[in-house]
């Protein structure tokens, strides 16, 4: 109950509820203080707050009428069409009206001027039957008009002067009731009286007026001004009121006279004619309109419907398109736009799944990583691994060898991507593989083992797959360090300050079978640090597309050696970092350091 009341004040708002409060307190005044001054004011406000009210729920249904395009169209078509042919039907209608007021009032006068002229061949006995009440008066001294309309001794009468063989004589006929009545009986009802007195009641003048020939066949009524000379004052005329009340159809018929004139019934045929074209006209119009907008408002309203199938995750929805015009393209248009949603969200979804496994193999790949560096007693280790992308084909290891050993590896595998971790994960799988199998009574070799792994990669590889692969071994009874390079970029001792560059054994791992490998041996000095590193951080372009060099690599890192392994690895990529001007890496980037200790 409450939510339902809740829901009425919102619907009626503020001015509803000012509405409703003032209307209940004029009510409970108007109880209790009925001519009180305060009620007159709650009236005046609730009318105020009424008319507020109302202009608000008419917006609203306004609103609400003109959401749909159908309405809206209706409504367009409405000002459009049906309001200006209302307004000039209306004003046909009216000019009809006042040229049938003044064609009753034109057919009287023009009676009563043929009257007159009749007056004076009827005092000689000429159709004295048209003129019941004819007299004659000698004409007054001093003259007096020819012919018109008399007025003497309170009365009206048609006169006109006529020579006789007594003389110059006026003859008149009273304009009674009787004679008004038989002036044209087929229009209807004749009055005539003065202009202060107008026609106070035609229908006293004559008994019968036209029937109607239809309901829509009104009475009319006009009025027009006809000078009266006064008889005791010949220069002197006033205006009479001649009045008019007949019907339309009397008029058209009195005007349209078929039995006497045959071009007026072609003429009223005519008119008739061109009514029904018209009406025919607009009945065509009005289907062709309805049509062209059930077509228009029924495209809209399917791609609508059809916008809410595809919010709802509906896109195996199509819309039906009819014809060949703009509508059906859009139509057209949005059947593309949904196929193409549904292939990018096919797409997206795919990507997503990708991402996912990317996601997974980088957390795999992380695992594989070293987690910690090997305690031993004359090397400290400090390696990092930066993928350009989510996962990375660069490859760094180390591992104990039995208990005097300390293995050292560091590859980049050819490609970027999915690919290459595997073929990463492949290496060093099986280069572990091989260190734990090496026999305890023989002394390793990294030849021998670069050169298995070799084999091991081509057999076990597609063709385009291969690593370069730089692989040592420490020895910690000796310091010695055996190394073989693999076509990995040579790495570098630094010793007391200067850089001294590594050898090169052989070729990458993995591209021929039964590749031969050589191996290099230097002894470590206390302080010497090996640098292992891949060509992700010797050649990163800056905006110029020059690339940072192994030179000034290795000029920083001799710079440096002073510094703990950890900083000088922080160092590396920060100068990077600054070189490229952006966080991306262009490659992958791996960088192994061992200090003799």
């Amino acid at each position: 109950m409450r939510a339902r009341v809740e829901l009425l004040f919102r619907w009626l708002g503020s001015a509803g509820v000012a509405f409703v409060v003032l209307l209940l307190a004029y009510a409970i005044l108007g109880w209790v203080a009925p001519r009180s001054g305060v009620r007159l004011a709650l009236e005046i406000a609730s009318i105020a707050a009424g008319l507020w009210l109302a202009i608000r729920l008419l917006r609203l249904v306004a609103r609400q009428a003109v959401w749909r395009l159908r309405h809206r169209l209706l409504i367009t078509y409405l000002f459009i069409a049906v309001v200006p042919i209302v307004l000039i039907a209306g004003l046909a209608a009216l000019g009809g009206y006042m040229l049938v007021y003044q064609l009753a009032a034109y057919l009287v006068t023009t009676e009563l001027e043929h009257r007159i002229d009749g007056l004076a061949p009827a005092a000689t006995g000429l159709a004295p039957e048209r003129y019941p009440g004819l007299a004659t008066v000698p004409v007054p001294p001093g003259g007096f008009p020819e012919r018109g309309v008399l007025k003497r001794d309170g009365g009206f009468y048609l006169f006109s002067t006529a020579k006789m063989s007594s003389g110059d004589r006026i003859v008149m006929v009273p304009l009674t009731r009787e004679y008004l009545a038989g002036l044209m009986p087929s229009l209807g009802l004749v009055g005539i009286s003065p202009f202060t007195q107008g026609a106070k009641n035609l229908r006293s003048v004559a008994p019968v007026l036209p029937p109607a020939a239809n309901r829509f066949d009104t009475e009319v009524v006009w009025f027009a001004n006809v000078p009266a000379y006064d008889w005791d004052t010949p220069g002197k005329t006033s205006d009479m009121v001649l009045a008019v009340l007949t019907r339309v159809s009397a008029v058209l018929s009195t005007v349209f006279n078929r039995k006497t004139d045959v071009a007026q019934e072609v003429l009223e045929g005519v008119l008739i004619a061109g009514l029904v074209v018209f009406v025919l006209i607009e009945i065509i119009s009005s289907v062709i309109g309805i049509t062209m907008t059930r077509n228009i408002t029924g495209a809209v309203h399917h791609l609508y419907e059809g916008t809410h199938r595809i919010m709802q995750g509906d896109f195996s929805h199509r819309i039906e398109v009819h014809g060949k015009d703009q509508l059906a393209e859009l139509g057209i248009s949005f059947n593309r736009m949904t196929e193409n949603l549904a292939r990018l969200l096919t797409v997206a979804k795919e990507k997503e799944r990708l991402q996912s496994e990317i996601e997974i193999a980088r957390e795999v790949q992380n695992q594989l990583y070293p987690r910690a560096a090997p305690q031993t007693k004359s090397l400290r280790l400090a390696a990092i691994c930066r993928p350009a992308r989510t996962v990375s084909g660069d490859y760094y290891d180390y591992e104990c060898v039995r208990d005097s050993y300390v293995a050292l590896a560091v590859g980049d595998v050819a490609g970027k991507g999915i690919s290459a971790a595997l073929l990463m994960a492949t290496l060093q799988s099986s280069l572990r593989t091989q260190l734990n199998n090496a026999a305890a009574d023989e002394t390793p070799s990294a030849a021998r083992l670069v050169s298995q792994l070799n084999n091991y990669l081509y057999a076990n590889t597609s063709p385009e797959k291969f690593t370069t692969l730089c692989l040592g071994l420490y020895n910690e009874d000796d310091s010695s360090f055996v190394y073989t390079n693999g076509g990995n970029v040579q790495p570098a001792l630094v010793r007391a300050g200067v850089v001294h560059r590594l050898d090169v054994n052989g070729t990458v791992v993995g591209a021929f079978p039964n590749a031969v490998f050589d191996e290099s041996r230097i002894v470590l000095e206390p302080g010497d640090l090996l640098v292992f590193f891949t060509d992700g951080v010797s050649e990163p372009e800056n905006e110029y597309g020059e690339m940072f060099g192994e030179e000034r690599f290795l000029d920083l890192v001799a710079r440096n050696a002073h510094l703990g392994e950890d900083e000088i690895v922080s160092a590396v990529i920060e100068s990077v970092r600054q070189w490229t001007g952006s966080d991306e890496l262009q490659d992958d980037m791996t960088l192994l350091l061992a200090r003799r200790v």
